[in-house]
């Protein structure tokens, strides 16, 4: 890693004045790993005692000390009958210090590179590959943390400190990080010092952990902050981000360069390619969906702030890999398969199935159908299920409603409290299969000619969560299957 062990009073200096109390002796006590798992202790590691929302970190603190824990991070003083001697370290909130301490004993990484973070709702992902490639194209070696890197899109703060450490081993000089806004209210990039920070745009998701979409907001306009950055480059085509760019100036503090798809000229979106004039440059994408036209903006106004020449990446954006499952063409007219469009995508929110079914239409024949599939996730938030029931019947053709990730939940309970969004009017354009495969063979032999079949909801995702087992499941793999056998 890039970092030795660092001694305590260099995390104490961190902390400052959060430190309520010292309970133990730390002299000589040196801290190489931190950790809030009491299974991933080795030797010379401090232990966050993290509340949670069904277990308690301090009840683990036994466990962590057994383990070899050198110090605690607690917000009380724990029993030495149960701790030992082992020093404490308090504090009024573990989590909020967590972030900063993690970060000096991996060495502060995010100052050693280019670091960028985005947020927003949708287009995290694909914002943040196409920066990536710009900065490849620039010469600079990038790491990228999202959804496609691992199991949640911004990780704890220990997790999260010692893979922006493992860049900078391996030559990094940039890094892009999704954040999502779990990672935000729950404090987890705390101590990550970005060049700049994005604003994609804000819908409705993630109100089981937010309550409200004022928190949701709150919780994402919470980077665009000094701490955080001196820049923000912010979407000011969407309501929230306009406000998001009033409220977060600040001259001689923290700068905010709005963007707009009104600044594009001679634009044309097609299912696989975008094009545009952009500051007198011709800017070729190779992605299609018109909601992609803004992440493409995005990655451009942060790379052309942070120093890059357009032409560096417009070239970059015109040889874009792939970006699995986002908007991702899975058959086209020109293929044998089939006569129609099939796309991938991961919209999972109101606004996202809007957007893709938008981006379907703007593609398909004059006069042909968009047909989408979709689910929701189970055990989580239910107030979206009937918004997205009503965004796809007001929006799509045909709606075939099926399971995403049922987990725990009953998946005909799921797609009832979907279908509780689309009017009597609209029903008979909807119909229903809790077999994501069968649902998808539905959609696609119903498809005719010049359509646009939209597969919506897992995107790059190669299993499905069925609560008491998890299976191989990829949109993408199933859907060419089903067309080989259909031709």
């Amino acid at each position: 890693m890039s970092s030795a062990a660092v001694p305590v009073g260099a995390i104490l200096d961190v902390i400052g004045d959060a430190a309520l109390d010292v309970v133990g002796d730390l002299a000589d006590v040196a801290v190489g790993h931190v950790t809030h798992n009491s299974q991933d202790v080795p030797a010379s590691s401090m232990f966050a005692c993290l509340p949670g929302a069904t277990a308690d970190g301090h009840d683990f603190a036994g466990a962590a000390v057994a383990a070899g824990a050198a110090v605690l991070l607690v917000d009380h003083p724990l029993d030495p009958a149960v701790v030992g001697a082992t020093p404490q370290i308090v504090v009024a909130d573990t989590r909020a210090q967590l972030g900063p301490i993690a970060a000096v004993v991996s060495g502060n990484p995010s100052r050693q590179m280019t670091t960028v973070g985005l947020t927003g709702t949708n287009g995290k992902t694909t914002t943040s590959l196409m920066l990536a490639a710009i900065f490849e194209a620039h010469g600079w070696s990038t790491g990228v943390i999202g959804t496609l890197s691992g199991p949640r899109t911004t990780p704890e703060a220990p997790e999260l400190q010692r893979a922006l450490a493992g860049f900078v081993d391996a030559g990094c000089q940039a890094a892009v990080l999704e954040v999502s806004s779990h990672a935000l209210a729950l404090r987890r990039v705390d101590g990550t010092e970005f060049d700049a920070v994005v604003f994609t745009n804000l819908g409705h998701d993630h109100l089981d952990l937010h309550g409200t979409p004022e928190e949701y907001f709150r919780a994402k306009a919470a980077l665009f902050a000094p701490r955080f950055a001196p820049l923000g480059v912010v979407n000011v085509d969407d309501t929230h981000g306009r406000l998001l760019a009033d409220a977060a100036a600040q001259p001689g503090e923290f700068r905010v360069v709005g963007f707009s798809i009104d600044e594009l000229d001679e634009l044309a979106v097609g299912a696989t390619t975008i094009r545009y004039r952009w500051r007198d440059h011709q800017v070729d994408v190779n992605v299609g969906g018109t909601f992609n036209v803004s992440n493409s903006l995005a990655a451009l106004v942060v790379a052309t702030e942070l120093g890059i020449g357009l032409d560096v990446a417009a070239d970059a954006l015109r040889s874009l890999p792939t970006i699995p499952g986002r908007f991702e063409t899975v058959a086209s007219p020109s293929d044998e398969s089939a006569p129609f469009t099939v796309v991938v995508d991961y919209a999972h929110t109101p606004d996202g199935l809007d957007e893709v079914i938008s981006s379907a239409r703007a593609v398909a024949e004059p006069g042909a159908a968009v047909v989408i599939v979709f689910g929701c996730g189970g055990d989580r938030d239910h107030a979206k299920r009937p918004e997205m029931g009503a965004a796809a019947a007001s929006a799509a053709d045909r709606v075939v409603i099926t399971s995403d990730n049922p987990r725990t939940e009953d998946p005909p309970a799921i797609i009832a409290g979907i279908l509780d969004g689309v009017s009597n009017e609209l029903r008979p354009r909807v119909t229903s299969n809790p077999d994501r495969r069968e649902a998808i063979r539905e959609a696609l032999e119903s498809a005719r000619p010049g359509d646009v079949v939209v597969i919506a909801g897992k995107g790059h995702e190669q299993t499905q969560d069925l609560g008491d087992r998890t299976i191989d499941f990829d949109d993408r793999v199933v859907a060419r299957t089903l067309l080989e056998e259909l031709s």
